[in-house]
């Protein structure tokens, strides 16, 4: 086999399969009885596919309950939180994407915002270069970040030069575009590997 399967039934894969700054993928279980703690996500939607088992979602203050083949999305900001119901546990496919650090916002009951948490990495197990330290991650932020200033820089020159709208100068509109999203996803992938090692 070229690619690898992940199938749910299997117990070993229900874990991480795909984490990088674009996107988070995961199989999820959870036993009988417990419960997620509600958070939203400042830039990512999430979905959530059940796989087996009956779980009740809350989305920004409106309860369903789903089975078996169901799905539903929480978009940014809409703050959600999952349930497992009656005596099976519940297993399901999520994503999140964006994928940025740090990926989930907590609030208080008063409605204020919480500090930031950064989950280490090994929460998404994801493998860290420990050989590269926080000096050089910087350092690769900065130039990344650079990179993607310079691509919207070269962006917004195309797009200003263009007089009118059709195929051709949308094909140079995107490809401009492109690189601009390019860079921003490596700053990103840099930006996830340096923010959890901070000392809090």
């Amino acid at each position: 086999m070229g690619f690898p399967v992940y199938d749910f039934r299997n117990p070993e894969h229900i874990t991480n399969m795909l984490v990088t700054s674009q996107i988070r993928s995961r199989f999820l279980r959870m036993e009988p009885g417990t419960e997620a703690q509600g958070h939203t996500h400042d830039l990512g939607h999430e979905i959530f596919l059940i796989l087996s088992g009956r779980c009740e979602f809350t989305i920004d203050g409106e309860t369903e309950v789903l089975g078996p083949g169901q799905l539903c999305v929480a978009l940014v900001d809409q703050w959600h939180q999952v349930r497992v119901v009656g005596d099976e546990p519940m297993i399901m496919y999520l994503s999140v994407t964006p994928h940025v650090q740090p990926t989930h916002t907590f609030w208080n009951e008063d409605g204020t915002r919480q500090p930031s948490r950064f989950a280490p990495s090994s929460s998404y197990d994801v493998e860290v270069d420990e050989s590269v330290d926080e000096k050089e991650l910087l350092v690769r932020l900065a130039n990344a970040s650079g990179a993607v200033a310079e691509a919207a820089r070269q962006a917004s020159e195309v797009i200003d030069q263009t007089a009118a709208f059709e195929a051709g100068t949308r094909e140079t509109i995107w490809e401009v575009l492109r690189e601009l999203h390019t860079r921003l996803a490596r700053m990103d992938d840099t930006w996830n590997e340096l923010a959890p090692r901070a000392n809090d």
